[in-house]
């Protein structure tokens, strides 16, 4: 680090974003976690104008009128909208940090990256996070930042296997030696869950619901496997597809299982796929250490259990899944050599 970039981290606020298809989570430096909201933006399409961004922009979905489009600018973990995912940036920064100085210097940024895009969608989220407001960008993969927030081993030469499920992909990762040995990148995720429960309400239930409907419900009584402590049900309401007249139904946590069968047989699927490319070394390791579940998507009701029965492996959820990402990239923050050797500026 050079003598100007010292006296600028001196006074700058350098900040971790989880930039994530459902949430941006934001940390600062030496504080941790400021901001938490959904990654949402309202835009009046008659001037072309945001109007909202975050959790105020959720709370317009489904209710919007014709001259108001409620976009999520991130699709399967990466940038869809470039345009709109700059302004959200932006606008997350300054909420973070509210300039206190006039003469204050733009902050370093260490942001998160899915570990199977393409050299140009890396791109894509480098260039909006400086043109939002980062004196300098740094990218670090989801699932390496995921295993350094839980406290992982990941500089020893020890397998480590990481599967990072948000909202847009589903991350699988073998670390060891501070680097990801192979990793497999799904764009199946807690957004392909709320689809699949809105989906099986329909053929089910006759009942239209929206994503955040079949969101709520996956959160209150859906589950990978059998609850251990009792089946559930919850009311909702929608639309019916035949009278297209409004109706409340009572669903059960068996309906929503089912209906989310697929995206998790896929999951599986694919993490037994990345055992296949994993050195028989390191997946012994695995079998010992077990596999670290992270992210939002991982705290679906006995996500473990069902991942441990069908892989004969042991498999725990992080007890801060939802976070260890951004405090992940926050730690590579507050080490600046390890930053500088593990994390590529592009």
């Amino acid at each position: 680090m050079s003598f100007l970039d010292n006296i600028f981290s001196q006074w700058s606020c350098d900040m971790a974003i989880d930039l994530g298809t459902a949430n941006t989570l934001v940390a600062i430096a030496g504080e941790g976690i400021v901001l938490d909201e959904p990654s949402v933006v309202a835009i009046d399409n008659e001037v072309n104008r945001v109007l909202s961004v975050g959790t105020e922009a959720r709370e317009m979905i489904g209710r919007n009128p014709g001259n108001i489009s409620v976009e999520r600018p991130l699709a399967d973990g990466v940038i869809a909208d470039y345009d709109v995912t700059e302004a959200m940036l932006s606008y997350f920064i300054n909420k973070a940090n509210p300039k206190t100085r006039l003469w204050q210097p733009k902050p370093r940024i260490v942001i998160c990256i899915p570990c199977g895009v393409t050299s140009v969608e890396k791109r894509a989220v480098y260039e909006a996070t400086i043109q939002a407001g980062a004196r300098q960008a740094f990218l670090i993969e989801e699932p390496m930042a995921g295993a350094i927030g839980a406290g992982l081993p990941v500089e020893e030469p020890t397998g480590s296997m990481v599967v990072d499920i948000g909202g847009g992909t589903t991350e699988i990762a073998v670390i060891s030696l501070g680097g990801i040995v192979t990793s497999r990148s799904l764009r199946i995720a807690g957004n392909e869950f709320d689809e699949a429960v809105a989906r099986h309400v329909r053929e089910v239930y006759g009942l239209n619901i929206g994503v955040r409907t079949a969101e709520d419900i996956k959160i209150a009584i859906g589950s990978a496997m059998p609850l251990s402590a009792g089946e559930m049900d919850m009311e909702i309401s929608g639309r019916d597809l035949s009278t297209n007249l409004p109706r409340s139904e009572n669903i059960q946590s068996e309906d929503v299982r089912e209906g989310i069968k697929n995206p998790l047989q896929e999951i599986l699927v694919a993490i037994k796929e990345t055992f296949l490319e994993t050195d028989p070394d390191l997946a012994a390791d695995i079998i010992v250490n077990g596999i670290l579940l992270t992210g939002g998507g991982a705290l679906l009701k006995e996500m473990d259990r069902f991942l441990t029965k069908h892989l004969d492996v042991p498999v725990y959820v992080s007890p801060t899944a939802f976070t260890n990402v951004v405090v992940g990239c926050s730690m590579a923050l507050e080490n600046p050599s390890a930053l500088q050797r593990s994390y590529t500026q592009r």
